[in-house]
């Protein structure tokens, strides 16, 4: 005869002492719960950091034949950039022009640090690297800052120099994915306090924000060229 075991009254299970005992994840309830475990265990998910290992790559890319072309410039005024087709595709033009070294070197040099820090960090994450929250501030600190630069930059390219550099705009993609990519991040988490709303649109439709960024830089080149992408006319 099984022998039956007798609990106190008002005294629960073991199972549900278990439960009880354990400590609520910071950062709120059900999935954003969920996601700031996740990143408590593992540093951030595998998608994230292939995110960032391929946008470091994508910018450093360009920064690297950009700065090539700026060293052969500065042997050979006459040197033509590969990627100058037109007079709007002209990556001459924007090398020469006072923008492109803002700083008073080339501003490629930056990019040559910046997105291999990024692609670093990356391949740290896949690695299982974890960082505290200041570095992931940090990090979307500095993704802003390229943002905003980026921004200015394609303003100056558009409206004051009248002319693209197909590597910068491989640049500037690279950055606006990267920007969002470490934004959403940082706000799913719960390192970056934003509203309960805000959170759970930048977990359920991550790709919109950078979708959006960037089909507004494509629609200004568009119009700012529409003569001469439709019609071959030099806007």
């Amino acid at each position: 005869m099984p022998l039956l075991t007798v609990r106190p009254a008002g005294r629960p299970a073991a199972g549900a002492r278990h439960r009880a005992a354990r400590p609520p994840v910071p950062g709120g309830t059900g999935r954003s719960s969920g996601t700031r475990a996740a990143v408590l265990r593992s540093g951030a998910g595998r998608p994230f950091a292939l995110l960032l290992t391929l946008t470091g790559a994508a910018g450093l890319l360009p920064s690297w034949v950009i700065t090539l072309d700026e060293f052969a410039l500065l042997r050979d005024p006459n040197f033509t950039p590969g990627c100058s087709f037109n007079p709007v595709v002209a990556c001459g033009s924007v090398m020469k022009s006072a923008q492109a070294s803002v700083f008073g070197f080339p501003n490629p040099m930056l990019g040559l640090v910046a997105y291999a820090i990024v692609a670093c960090v990356g391949v740290s994450l896949l690695a299982g690297a974890r960082f505290p929250r200041w570095f992931w501030l940090g990090l979307n600190t500095g993704a802003l800052l390229g943002a905003g630069f980026c921004g200015w930059l394609q303003f100056q390219s558009l409206y004051r120099i009248h002319a693209l550099c197909l590597w910068c705009c491989l640049a500037w993609v690279a950055t606006v994915v990267m920007f969002w990519g470490v934004t959403s991040f940082t706000a799913r988490s719960g390192f970056l306090p934003v509203p309960a709303g805000l959170r759970a649109f930048l977990t359920d439709f991550v790709w919109a924000p950078p979708a959006l960024h960037l089909g507004v830089i494509g629609t200004l080149v568009l119009t700012r060229w529409w003569s001469f992408w439709t019609g071959g006319v030099t806007g």
